[in-house]
């Protein structure tokens, strides 16, 4: 055989390298030996030293050393010795059978053929020592590798088989000997060869063991994905078993995996750190500080501060993002480099359409081997697959970089804000700095996915076009013209759209402030029976609200059109060009349907790019917030110093300080000797809380030395309480100490409180210590400082909070000379005068100077500011008598000046008569436990504590009723086929069913217009009819023209069906938690009520209509797809069945598992911002005791938590992402492989069927992404729902109401007979058994202990609770017969605590708009407010802030006084203000209600007595039964009367 040396590859071989008769055109296809043995070889070698720099990147980046031998990295070096010994062999053995005389002659490929090989097989090999000493698991490049190797080598299998059978024939059939030695050598190496490498391919699907030493400690709960294989991590395998386990039953948060290492804080924090403070130091010129890499001292990340010290010249601002481009580029860039990939494979499709449809069209004119259409097919199908592994990757990478970016902003956020100074402070509210946090942070990660798309956009863009240009020439450009100019419309749209959110946004603020008011006074609104009112006016926005909903859909529904119309107008504008540019220019099916799926791939980027420009608009402005909050001025922690040769722990010396803009503090010189007590007072606004923050290095020190040697205490003004039990506030991160830790208890005089609480000191206190009364938050503060034994005390005032004995005892035992902290140098503010005789040391502040100082005595002969002090505190009168008594006998002895004697007497006459009926102090019990059953409660609780026996049982009890309110319930499992009903029946029938109609339609249409399409281009006649083109042309445009107005009609519908939906359900829950009785509003917290109002609502109106519309359309496409696929190939319909199944099955896993994964993801995410929230505001007490280290762990912890529970959920979109586009490739291959071996003869219909194959993949996938978003936000209707069905009070209006007579009541009769009555269902009665009777005009006084069933008689009145047994009866009507509003609107209550809702002057006073402008001025004249009225420029029209805010308390007591008299009822209850009002105000109120009230009955519940001993009546209750019941006169005659008791005690007599 004359062998042709034409080639160099041929020489090479000694061989023909490439046939085409042989490989291409036949129906036998093979290889030549010489392309098998070189490029099938030495492809999979290229591609590994290609890529063989990820490997070495591994190694460098593992956390983990040391992987033990075990089978598996053994039997892979053994197996990669063999190889390596085969290919030695090789070589050797052409070396000695080659090249001689008689033998063949020795090619090139001989030698370096197994050169190649071997070098390739030893560099595998020195991995897998580097690998275990390593701790890599598993390597991507060497399982490709394999199984490149092992797929290419197929084809030699079949050439060495045949070859070897060719040789037995021969032998068989030629006597002579013929020599095949090297032949049959190399057939035999070639099969060991074979065996070896799919031995490596089959090792190298399991990852190695684990390894021995690791960076992090490996828990038994670590996630699974660090020791998965290669190829578990491309199918990600590895998630299988926490979708399993979501699918039987709920997650849970132990079922979740802990963090990778990689991605927690204390591994992204240094990196970014380090590239932070770089950052900032090239910023900075002569700051050339050499710093090592960012380490971990002691889990500590030091971030330096761009604000620089006053003097570094400053170049510019230093921004967050060259560190973040510098820490997470890397992996970012890697994306990238797939994003690429992925994008050239896309484009790779349309390619092979192309060639499917010629093959088809080929057919036609001669029969085509049949292995081409396989290979297309297959080829096609492997396509889509390695676009499938790869994106899945690229957006599990983006994802880590969004989580990374993400952590690394939070912790360098929450870090600088332990530090900002005060000035930066004023300038943002703790709002805002939480929003950069929890805004600001989250949109990079939303970003991060989409940012390649800013050079792939128009990369897909630009490939597109060139490959239409291909196709169809210059009259592509009209289509995209088309497209372009829809660009901008959208635009258009899009921003009417936004304004439109804007003032919908404004009105649900609206609407949500005024039901969030509402509820707030829902108590006033029921007693006035004013609901009807304010649900008209929550109603009036809500029309408005639905207004712009309805404008917003109108406008939704044109973009979507636009869309929708946008590819058919493309393709229609492009073909309609192309055949009537030029009468030669045809369509024919390759033509039509490679455009189609081009302009389908164009659609995408055309649509994201407009988004992702939005999206970085706003991502730059985040970004300039977080850079400007990062820059901004932080503390300077040089301004106190700690110098141990200074004579006393702590001194000021010629200070001078502002905060930030004048100067507050001058002249200051302070010093406080060792175990001292300095006390600093002074009038209101004086600066003493300056001179502590001083102390504290708080404040800007403009001159002079601040020194304090030892561990501080600081116990705030305002006490800083956090979110956690009572116990941990005291401990404040330091070990419990049980015997300290009851002393530190009861001198700070919280034992009682503690017992009081629930659950003891394990009581959870809520945010901003909302369930403790002001005087129990400043104790736990003092308590948290005195337990924390440091050596130094700034107190602030801690005893302004607290009620005077208390006071007494605090001192005594705490902070005064025999106290707990007597042998501590402290500082204390204080505003009152009793505790001064026995303190150290006084300085007295002035106008932010120190005007005197000295002790007690020294400051009192001195006659100067102290003296004034005193006076001045005396005339304010809120001591008690003895205490004032004490000071008097401390003046005399040191002063003989008759005024300041004579003021102090003064003062004692005023405490006299102003001491309080009820002076035992159960009102922080009261106000913890609810209404005024807690005693009984607590009595009650305490037996059955010492029935339960073991401490066990004890502490679960406790820990489950210190829990504050019942726990919202997160749902759990799918939601109810009822929901859906409810939601479709509140759309309406009609609309539901039109909707889907049109759907439907609009599919038709369109898979009408594509088969006009096929019709079109297989018809030959067209090329020479012009007539029949343009009749062609014009029905094509009118199938679009169906198209485009059924869906637009279709999206009308919908939305407007939506729109009427979240009407009517928002009017029924409205209706109904109006409805509620007062029960149900004080088991259910406040915010739990609104957030239905708000975020539920706001679901119902916004998202689910969208998700509705895309989930309905996506649905139809995927049938359409299906319909086409089968009219050309009916054969699919068989493999639809298995497809749906395993379809189904994804989907059902994959809902159940990330719903519950969202559902912890955003119970966890809630933590990090209030945990931040409380760090903002109480940051000065962290950086007072030094915690800020603990407080920077707690945060990263929370952080760490919030990722363990995102992470998977990213995970599981990727797990149902690659199962469920292979499910759609599966339809790809399908339907190519049935359309090539069918027979089908029309290209026409083979090409529609593979192009609606192609775009299936993007819409399954977006299906069930839909279908479970719905199934997560219908959860909204649910709970609207579940309000909407619960108890409600008693009917408002009754018809027998209708014959009571207009003036009912009028003498104003009242009876109790035998009454009883309860708070609840399974609480025990209020009232046991009341009876009397109250004459028509008598004035009656209710007095009692707290907790005695006072307000509960009123309450029971109103019927705000209902009877439990006997009856009320008033006129000789019982009450429970009529209608509430009948009831409340014919008595008039004056209650404890006025209650305004923000609106006009006028709104507040008639809700109804009854009476007349006369009537109301009258009223207002006589409750005393006129002249203020007058003097306001609106007059009545004056807006009233929310809550009231803008008047004062007395004010506000008596607008509810102007609204009783304009109510003016026959029967008045007077619930009396208990400290709110000032003396002055209410002698006016009382001295009203004599004259304005003469002829009606009024009841008076009393705290102060001399207010009712002019009434006609007493009635005194105690424990909810009336002991005494006569005329007050009556009463103090009686010394042994209860009543004669209490006056005792108020020195009345």
């Amino acid at each position: 055989m004359e062998v042709n040396t034409s080639s160099p590859m041929d020489e090479f071989c000694g061989s023909t390298f490439w046939n085409s008769t042989e490989t291409w055109w036949t129906t036998d296809p093979d290889f030549t030996p010489c392309f098998e043995q070189t490029v099938l070889v030495w492809t999979p070698c290229a591609f590994y030293w290609l890529f063989v720099v990820f490997d070495f990147y591994y190694l460098k980046a593992s956390l983990d050393r040391n992987i033990p031998w075990n089978k598996l990295n053994v039997s892979k070096a053994l197996v990669n010795v063999g190889l390596l010994v085969l290919t030695a062999l090789d070589l050797i053995m052409a070396l000695i059978k080659k090249g001689g005389d008689d033998q063949p002659p020795l090619y090139k490929l001989d030698v370096w053929g197994p050169i190649i090989k071997f070098a390739t097989f030893l560099l595998i090999f020195l991995f897998i020592p580097l690998n275990r000493k390593y701790g890599v698991q598993t390597t991507g490049c060497q399982f490709l590798f394999w199984f490149l190797l092992t797929i290419f080598s197929i084809p030699r299998c079949r050439t060495e088989v045949r070859a070897d059978r060719l040789r037995q024939q021969l032998l068989e059939s030629q006597q002579e000997d013929l020599e095949y030695a090297w032949e049959e050598y190399q057939y035999t190496s070639f099969f060991v060869f074979f065996t070896f490498t799919s031995i490596m391919l089959i090792l190298n699907c399991f990852a190695d063991g684990m390894p021995r030493q690791t960076k992090y400690q490996r828990g038994e709960n670590e996630i699974p994905e660090l020791s998965a294989s290669f190829l578990s991590r491309i199918t990600y395998q590895w998630f299988d078993k926490m979708a399993l386990k979501g699918y039987r039953n709920p997650l849970e948060e132990k079922d979740l995996w802990d963090l990778r290492p990689q991605d927690s804080c204390s591994e992204v924090m240094p990196t970014f750190a380090y590239h932070w403070n770089q950052n900032v130091r090239k910023n900075y010129k002569g700051r050339a500080r050499v710093e090592p890499k960012a380490q971990f001292s002691n889990g500590n990340v030091t971030f330096e501060n761009p604000h620089g010290e006053k003097n570094g010249r400053k170049k510019g601002v230093a921004s967050i993002m060259p560190p973040i481009y510098k820490s997470f580029g890397g992996v970012f860039m890697f994306g990238a480099l797939m994003k690429l990939f992925t994008d050239c494979l896309t484009f790779a499709q349309p390619q092979v359409l192309s060639l499917i449809i010629s093959f088809v069209e080929d057919q036609d004119k001669e029969k085509q081997p049949e292995w081409k259409g396989i290979l297309y097919s297959v080829l096609l199908f492997v396509l889509a697959a390695a676009q499938t592994f790869i994106l899945g990757q690229y957006f599990h990478r983006m994802f880590i970089v969004g989580l990374r970016i993400r952590t690394a902003l939070i912790n360098a956020i929450y870090r600088k804000a332990l530090r900002i100074s005060n000035s930066t402070k004023k300038e943002s509210t703790v709002g805002e700095i939480v929003n950069l946090m929890a805004v600001d942070a989250q949109r990079f990660m939303e970003l991060t996915t989409y940012l390649n798309m800013i050079w792939s956009a128009p990369l897909q863009i630009g490939l597109a076009l060139f490959f239409l240009w291909q196709q169809l020439g210059p009259s592509v450009l009209a289509g995209l013209a088309v497209m372009i100019i829809l660009i901008p419309v959208n635009g258009v749209i899009a921003s009417r759209i936004k304004t439109y959110q804007i003032r919908q946004m404004k009105y649900k603020d609206e609407r949500v402030k005024l039901m969030n008011e509402v509820l707030s006074g829902i108590k006033v609104l029921k007693l006035y029976a004013w609901e009807p009112s304010f649900e008209k006016q929550v109603l009036d926005i809500r029309d408005k609200e639905i207004a712009t909903l309805r404008s917003t859909a109108y406008l939704n529904a044109s973009t979507s059109f636009l869309w929708s119309c946008a590819p058919f107008l493309v393709s229609l504008v492009t073909f309609a060009t192309y055949v009537l540019i030029d009468e030669n220019n045809v369509l024919d099916a390759t033509k039509t349907f490679v455009s189609l799926s081009l302009f389908n791939i164009l659609r995408f980027p055309l649509t994201m790019l407009p988004m992702l420009i939005t999206n970085l608009v706003q991502t730059q402005v985040s970004v300039n917030r977080i850079n400007k909050f990062l820059n901004s001025e932080e503390l300077d922690p040089n301004s106190v110093l700690h110098d141990p040769s200074k004579p006393h722990p702590m001194s000021i010396e010629n200070g001078e300080f502002s905060w930030g803009d004048e100067i507050t503090l001058r002249n200051i010189n302070i010093e406080v000797r060792k175990s001292s007590l300095v006390a600093l007072v002074g009038t209101v606004g004086s600066g003493k809380s300056s001179v502590v923050q001083a102390f504290l290095g708080e404040m800007e020190k403009l001159a002079g030395v601040v020194n304090t040697v030892g561990k501080l205490a600081y116990v705030p003004q305002q006490a800083w309480i956090q979110n956690a039990t009572v116990r941990d506030n005291i401990l404040f991160g330091q070990t419990y100490d049980r015997k300290r830790y009851n002393k530190v208890i009861d001198a700070c005089a919280l034992r009682a409180d503690i017992d009081i609480l629930s659950a003891g000191d394990q009581t959870e206190i809520g945010e901003k210590g909302i369930n403790l009364s002001g005087g129990q938050k400043q104790r736990i503060s003092l308590a948290r400082a005195v337990y924390s034994d440091a050596d130094l005390y700034l107190l602030d005032d801690p005893l302004s909070a607290v009620d005077a004995h208390v006071g007494k005892h605090i001192f005594e035992e705490v902070i005064g000379p025999k106290g707990m902290l007597a042998r501590k140098s402290r500082v204390l503010v204080t505003h009152g005068v009793t505790f001064l005789p026995q303190v150290d040391s006084i300085y007295v502040m002035k106008a932010g100077e120190i005007s005197e100082s000295g002790t007690f005595d020294q400051l009192v002969k001195n006659k100067g500011a102290f003296a004034d002090f005193i006076i001045q505190h005396l005339q304010d009168g809120n001591e008690e008598e003895e205490e004032l008594n004490q000071i008097k006998r401390q003046i005399s002895s040191t002063a003989d000046d008759p005024e300041l004697i004579g003021s102090v007497e003064k003062a004692i006459k005023l405490a006299r008569t102003e001491s309080l009926s009820d002076s035992i102090s159960v009102t922080s019990a009261d106000s913890l436990m609810g209404r005024g059953n807690s005693l009984r409660r607590r009595a009650k609780r305490q037996d059955s504590h010492d029935s339960v026996a073991s401490a066990a049982s004890l502490k679960k009890k406790q820990e489950v009723e210190g829990k504050l309110i019942e726990t919202e319930k997160s749902q759990t499992g799918g939601v109810d086929f009822a929901v859906y009903k409810h939601y479709i029946k509140s759309v309406g029938i009609f609309l539901s069913v039109a909707t889907l109609v049109l759907n439907f339609v609009f599919q038709a249409f369109q898979i009408g217009s594509n088969l006009w399409l096929t019709k079109w281009a297989n018809d030959q006649r067209v090329e020479n009819d012009t007539s029949l083109r343009d009749m062609y042309l014009g029905v094509y445009g009118a199938f679009g023209f169906g198209q485009v107005s059924s869906y637009f009609f279709c999206s009308l519908t919908l939305a407007l069906g939506c729109i009427y939906c979240s009407k009517a359900l928002q009017e029924a829950l409205l209706y109904n938690v109006f409805r509620w009785s007062m029960a149900m509003f004080d088991t259910t917290p406040l915010g739990r009520i609104v957030n239905r109002f708000s975020k539920d609502v706001d679901t119902i109106d916004n998202v689910l209509p969208m998700l509705w519309r895309m989930v309905i359309s996506q649905a139809f496409a995927v049938l359409a797809t299906i319909v086409v696929i089968s009219l050309s190939t009916p054969i699919f319909l068989a493999v639809i069945v298995p497809i749906a199944i395993l379809y189904y099955f994804a989907q059902r896993f994959y809902v159940a598992t990330s719903r519950q994964l969202m559902r912890l993801e955003s119970v966890s995410r809630s933590p990090i911002y209030s945990h931040f929230g409380e760090t903002v505001t109480g940051a000065s007490t962290i950086r007072a005791y030094n915690v800020g280290d603990r407080f920077i762990e707690e945060s990263d912890a929370k952080v760490d938590k919030n990722q363990v529970c995102k992470y998977p959920s990213v995970i599981a979109n990727r797990w149902l992402a690659i199962r469920l586009e292979m499910v759609g490739n599966l339809i790809i291959l399908f339907a190519s492989l049935f359309a090539v071996l069918g027979g089908q003869t029309n290209p026409g219909l083979v090409g529609l069927s593979v192009s609606y194959a192609l775009q299936v993949t993007q819409t399954l996938n977006w299906l069930v992404r839909m279908t479970s978003d719905i199934e997560t936000n219908i959860v909204s209707v649910e709970r609207i729902k579940e309000y909407g069905e619960t108890k409600q009070e008693a009917p408002w209006e009754l018809e027998a109401d209708k014959n009571k007579p207009k003036n009912w009541p009028e003498e104003g009769r009242v009876e109790f007979q035998n009454f009883q009555v309860r708070y609840r269902e399974g609480l025990d009665l209020v009232l046991r058994g009341v009876s009397f009777n109250i004459k028509g005009g008598e004035k009656v006084g209710i007095v009692g202990r707290t907790g005695a069933g006072k307000s509960s008689l009123t309450l029971a009145l109103f019927r705000i609770i209902e009877s439990a047994g006997g009856r009320i009866a008033i006129d000789g009507v019982d009450i429970a017969t009529m209608g509430l509003h009948m009831l409340r609107s014919r008595l008039t209550i004056i209650p404890q605590d006025p209650v305004l809702f923000s609106g006009s002057l006028r709104m507040n006073l008639d809700p109804f708009e009854v009476n007349t402008d006369d009537e109301i001025w009258k009223a207002l004249e006589l409750s005393h407010l006129k002249l203020f009225v007058k003097s306001l420029a609106a007059g009545l029209n004056h807006e009233i802030a929310e809550g009231g805010e803008n008047l004062s308390v007395g004010q506000r007591q008596l607008v509810c006084l102007a609204r009783a008299l304009l109510r003016k009822t026959k029967v008045l209850v007077l619930d009396e203000a208990t400290a709110a009002v000032d003396l002055e105000t209410d002698d006016l109120i009382q001295k009203t209600i004599r004259t304005e009230f003469k002829e009606c009955t009024v009841l008076t519940i009393a705290h102060r007595l001399n207010t009712i001993l002019d009434s006609d009546k007493v009635i005194v209750l105690d424990k909810g039964q009336i002991t005494e019941f006569a005329s007050p006169t009556e009463l103090l005659d009686n010394p042994k009367s209860a009543f004669y008791s209490m006056a005792k005690d108020a020195n009345l007599v």
